[in-house]
C-alpha cells in the first residue's frame, strides 16, 4: 500500500535534496538499502531503552549517505521513546576545548534536543515540564509538597558529577512555575542548555556556582540521560556528525585531547559504566583510519576500533563499534530514484521507468560507478531534472537527459590540511603537507 505523504514533508524533502543536504522529515518515503545496518542500530536502541549503553562510529565517504543514515536512526529512536540530542561538529564546536568550543557543542545539541512530539528540536522545556508535572501528580497522590517529591526523585543525582547543581536548577524551575516567574524559568532552561558563559551570571540568576563548560560536557550528557529517564523517557541518544572536523585540527595537542574524550566515552560504554545512553558519531574513512591524524593515530582507540580480522572476502561484522556503510547497489539507486519520483510527481504525471534507466546510464557514463556509491550529486541532478519537467509542461524528458551535468562527489578533499611541526626554538611552525610522509614537500 502506498504511504501517504504530507505536503510539508514533500516540500522539505524536495528542498533538502535539491540543496544536497538531508531532510529531517519524511525520510521513510525515500529510504532504500542498508537493512542490516539499520537492524543492528535498532538493537542498540533497544539496549539503551533497557538500561544499557551503545556507541557507534558511522563511517562512509563524502556523499555516501552518513547524514541520511544518522537522521534515519534518530527518527527510529524518537519513535521508540528516546530523547535525541544532535549536532554537527565545526571549528567552533568540538568535544574538548579550552575556549568555549565544547560548551558551544553542548549548547547546539541542547537546542536540537528532540522528542517524539517535538522531532525538530527545541524540546528541553517539554522534557522539564513533563518531569515536574509527573512530580506534581505524585505529590497530589501522596498529599505532600511537590518540591519534596522533586528532591526525592533527584536525590541520587548528588552522587554524580555536577548533579547537585543540576537538581537545584530543576527545583528552581518548579519554584518559578508555581510563582509564575517566566524570567526564572527561562534562566533555568538557559542553564540546562549550556547557554550561560560565566559562573557569575549563573550565580546571579539562579544561585548556582557551576555551569556547563568545556571541562564537564560529557558529565552533563550523563546527567541529561539520567534526567530524561526520570522524566519517563527510555534513554538519551547523542548523534554527532561531521567528526572529520577533529581530523582537520592543525594542533596535534587539540586533536589528542578530543580523542582522549572519545576514548573516555568509549570506555564508559564498553565497560558498562554508562546507562540509558547512546552515541552515534559520523565521519569519513580518513577520520577513522588515518594513522597520523585520525582515530587510529591514538593507539588506545586503534586497538578498540580495529576491524574484525575475520571480516574478509565479503564477510561482515556489524557487532563492533565501527559500522562502515556499504555502498548502494545500482538496484538500490534505481529504487531511490523511483521513491523520489513518487514524492515529486503525481502518479498520472510521472516520467516512465525508461527515463530512470536512461538517467542512470547517463550518470554512469559521466562519473562511472561513483554515481551510486556516493549518490548525493546524482540525487540533486535528478531532483533538478524533475523540477524542470514540473515547471515546464510539455517538455520531453529525453531532450534533457544529455544536458544533465553530474560531477563526482569529492566532498572536501582535505587538501588544505597541514601538519604542524615545531622546528627547534623557531616561533614559526613548519607546515608539512599531510599527504606526504617524506620531506619532499614542505612549506615554511
Amino acid at each position: 500500500m502506498k504511504r501517504a505523504i504530507k505536503r510539508r514533508e514533500r516540500d522539505t524533502i524536495i528542498q533538502a535534496l535539491r540543496a544536497g543536504v538531508v531532510p529531517k522529515l519524511g525520510l521513510q518515503h525515500i529510504q532504500v538499502g542498508r537493512a542490516a545496518e539499520i537492524a543492528e542500530l535498532v538493537k542498540d536502541i533497544d539496549r539503551i531503552s533497557e538500561g544499557g549503553a551503545a556507541i557507534r562510529f558511522i563511517i562512509g565517504d563524502y556523499g555516501s549517505g552518513k547524514t541520511f543514515f544518522l537522521n534515519l536512526v534518530r527518527l527510529i529512536a524518537l519513535e521508540k521513546g528516546l530523547v535525541v540530542m544532535s549536532a554537527d561538529l565545526a571549528p567552533d564546536r568540538r568535544l574538548h576545548a579550552s575556549g568555549g568550543q565544547a560548551r558551544g557543542l553542548y549548547a547546539e545539541m541542547a537546542r536540537n534536543l528532540s522528542t517524539r512530539t517535538k522531532p525538530e528540536g527545541g524540546a528541553m522545556a517539554s522534557v522539564v515540564e513533563r518531569f515536574v508535572s509527573q512530580a506534581n501528580r505524585e505529590a497530589e497522590e501522596k498529599d505532600c509538597p511537590t518540591g519534596e517529591v522533586i528532591r526525592s526523585r533527584l536525590e541520587y543525582f548528588e552522587e554524580m558529577t555536577g548533579g547537585f547543581e543540576f537538581a537545584q536548577v530543576v527545583h528552581r524551575y518548579w519554584d518559578a512555575f508555581e510563582a509564575g516567574d517566566d524570567d526564572l524559568k527561562s534562566s533555568c532552561l538557559r542553564w540546562l542548555r549550556g547557554e550561560f558563559a560565566t559562573r557569575t551570571d549563573a550565580r546571579k540568576a539562579l544561585g548556582v556556582r557551576t555551569i556547563v563548560d568545556d571541562r564537564n560536557v560529557y558529565d552533563h550528557l550523563k546527567l541529561m540521560s539520567a534526567f530524561v529517564g526520570a522524566a519517563g523517557y527510555k534513554g538519551l541518544l547523542v548523534s554527532l556528525d561531521e567528526m572529520v572536523n577533529l581530523y582537520k585540527l592543525t594542533s596535534s595537542q587539540a586533536r589528542n585531547s578530543n580523542y582522549e574524550q572519545i576514548l573516555r566515552i568509549l570506555n564508559d560504554v564498553l565497560q558498562g559504566t554508562a546507562s540509558h545512553l547512546g552515541f552515534l558519531m559520523g565521519g569519513t574513512p580518513d577520520f577513522l583510519l588515518n594513522t597520523r591524524r585520525g582515530l587510529y593515530s591514538y593507539e588506545a582507540l586503534q586497538s578498540r576500533l580495529a576491524e574484525n580480522q575475520f571480516a574478509r572476502e565479503g564477510l561482515v561484522d556489524l557487532s563492533g563499534p565501527v559500522i562502515k556503510l556499504a555502498n548502494l547497489t545500482p538496484e538500490d539507486m534505481h529504487v531511490l530514484l523511483e521513491n523520489i519520483r513518487a514524492v515529486m510527481q503525481e502518479p498520472d504525471r510521472q516520467i516512465p521507468d525508461e527515463a530512470l534507466v536512461s538517467f542512470m546510464q547517463h550518470c554512469a557514463n559521466r562519473v562511472g560507478e561513483a554515481y551510486f556509491k556516493t549518490p548525493r550529486n546524482t540525487v540533486t541532478a535528478f531532483v533538478n531534472l524533475l523540477s524542470i519537467l514540473e515547471q515546464n509542461p510539455g517538455t520531453n524528458w529525453a531532450d534533457l537527459i544529455d544536458n544533465v551535468d553530474v560531477a563526482p562527489d569529492g566532498g572536501d578533499d582535505l587538501s588544505d590540511i597541514l601538519d604542524e611541526y615545531e622546528a627547534g626554538s623557531s616561533k614559526e611552525p613548519i607546515r608539512v603537507l599531510e599527504e606526504n610522509d617524506d620531506l619532499a614537500s614542505f612549506r615554511l
